[in-house]
């Protein structure tokens, strides 16, 4: 697709402690490999990427096929860049909040990015995804599924077990996301943009986040 050919730009914040593994995590994801190399993210990064998502055209019920062009940002866990992370929240569409499943202390942390994200988000109730790392490092593994899964219903939230290393369920908790977003989209006010002269749709990321944020449906 060229870079202007796509129907939907949104916009995706990967959040969590320092080294939980969200650089590693996106570059699985948009690039299908896992870098070792990675050192930790200074303020904020970003990866891109082109999906199709199907979903209802303008009468609610007849399947269409989108095209999104998906910008899934990168923040810092350390503590000197949270007012830098947390300006760039209330612009984000969607949350994947992640934690390490060796690391306890990481899980016990979501608590508090999660009452950042409600205090900063587009709206209290902001559509999240929450993703257990390092799935496939079953030997140091700290926390116990149940205990996500637990809090995951708590917050009524999905919840998903990945590994950049193996890819393991890296594009469902994604995908989900995703479909979260345009399924709050679908059931808004929302009217949509205007057709462009390719027959195609285009909108500018300013634009669908202002109207994202007036219709939220919390």
């Amino acid at each position: 697709m060229a870079d202007w050919d796509y129907d939907y730009l949104i916009k995706l914040l990967a959040l969590g402690d320092s080294g939980v593994g969200k650089t590693t995590f996106l570059y699985r994801y948009t690039d299908d490999k896992f870098n070792r190399k990675f050192t930790t993210t200074v303020g904020i990064d970003f990866k891109e990427k082109r999906v199709i998502y199907t979903g209802t055209g303008a009468d609610g019920t007849t399947e269409r096929n989108f095209k999104v062009h998906l910008q899934l940002w990168d923040t810092a866990g350390q503590e000197r860049f949270r007012s830098l992370t947390t300006a760039f929240f209330r612009d984000a569409m969607g949350f994947l909040l992640m934690f390490d499943l060796t690391n306890q202390q990481s899980f016990l942390n979501v608590r508090n990015w999660m009452s950042q994200l409600q205090a900063n988000a587009y709206c209290d109730s902001p559509d999240i995804v929450l993703v257990g790392t390092k799935a496939d490092q079953l030997d140091l593994r700290d926390v116990h599924a149940r205990q996500a899964r637990e809090l995951a219903d708590r917050y009524g939230i999905p919840y998903f077990e990945t590994s950049a290393v193996t890819g393991a369920d890296v594009d469902q908790a994604v995908t989900t996301l995703l479909g979260l977003v345009m399924k709050r989209m679908e059931q808004s006010t929302y009217v949509g943009p205007s057709a462009q002269p390719n027959g195609g749709l285009a909108l500018s990321h300013d634009v669908q986040g202002a109207r994202v944020r007036r219709t939220c449906a919390c």
